[in-house]
């Protein structure tokens, strides 16, 4: 055999080899996980139902990122940490887009939970005497709540009776010359062995195993403005995965979830 042909079976042998080497398979990048942002405690272990309706019933894969402090979850949003958050109310997002130039969108809403006012000095609101101390929440929105709520009951009186940004400037009546003491949210059940009276979350409250239902002295009603909201910004509230999620969200397994983790402290918002 010549030269040639040696080399032209070497040529064929080559190109039969490397026709016979598996090619490498490309995969798809994995897609991320929708992130929500949720307050720890109570609110986070009621969501993770919700996580685990997206998971089995749509396919969709939810991780949730937790927080201790109120102003967290918008600033993560903002940043695009997050996909959506799942813990404020129609006047909090108010006030935070006014004051911090957020662009959010509600994509839906979850619960009410009602605000109270707990005593480990009182039993009924007649009880409170003049001169009384009565802590309500530090942040702007929080606080008109607590307000509208002592007015409600004929503690004080405001301005503006639909101001729910109403401060203590805008007392007008206040019969029984109550000192309001504002503190923060977080450290509200703290302050029931210093004051008379406290105007305390609910999130707070079943923290601290208080139940508007059996322990409130006051208890905001159920038509509040105050319903929680699932929000996004503007830039991606149109992804269908939000509204998958609020579909999980908006479910009787996480309303019994709720009212189990709250004291039946909640109402449904949808």
């Amino acid at each position: 055999m010549n030269f040639k042909k040696l080399l032209g079976l070497a040529l064929v042998s080559a190109l039969a080899l490397t026709g016979c080497k598996e090619e490498k398979k490309v995969e798809a990048p994995k897609a991320q996980p929708l992130k929500i942002g949720v307050m720890t405690g109570p609110e986070a272990q009621m969501t993770e139902v919700a996580v685990k309706i997206a998971k089995e019933k749509y396919g969709l894969d939810v991780e949730l990122v937790q927080f201790t402090e109120y102003t967290q979850p918008n600033a993560a949003l903002h940043a695009k940490d997050l996909d959506a958050n799942a813990f404020q109310t129609v006047p909090y997002l108010e006030q935070e887009s006014k004051d911090r130039g957020y662009k959010m969108a509600i994509i839906g809403n979850t619960f009410i939970w009602p605000i109270a006012a707990y005593s480990k000095k009182i039993k009924k609101l007649d009880e409170l005497k003049d001169g009384a101390v009565v802590s309500i929440p530090n942040n702007p929105s929080n606080t008109g709540r607590a307000l509208l709520l002592l007015q409600a009951n004929g503690v004080i009186k405001l301005k503006d009776p639909k101001n729910l940004f109403s401060t203590e400037n805008d007392i007008i009546e206040n019969p029984k010359n109550i000192q309001i003491k504002q503190i923060d949210t977080a450290l509200l059940t703290r302050s029931l062995d210093d004051v008379d009276l406290s105007i305390i979350n609910n999130t707070y409250a079943g923290q601290a195993g208080l139940s508007p239902e059996k322990d409130g002295v006051i208890v905001e009603s159920k038509d509040s403005p105050y319903v929680n909201l699932v929000v996004s910004r503007e830039d991606n509230k149109n992804d269908e995965r939000l509204k998958t999620f609020l579909k999980a969200f908006q479910t009787d397994e996480v309303y019994q979830e709720a009212l189990k983790l709250f004291n039946n402290g909640v109402v449904k918002g949808w």
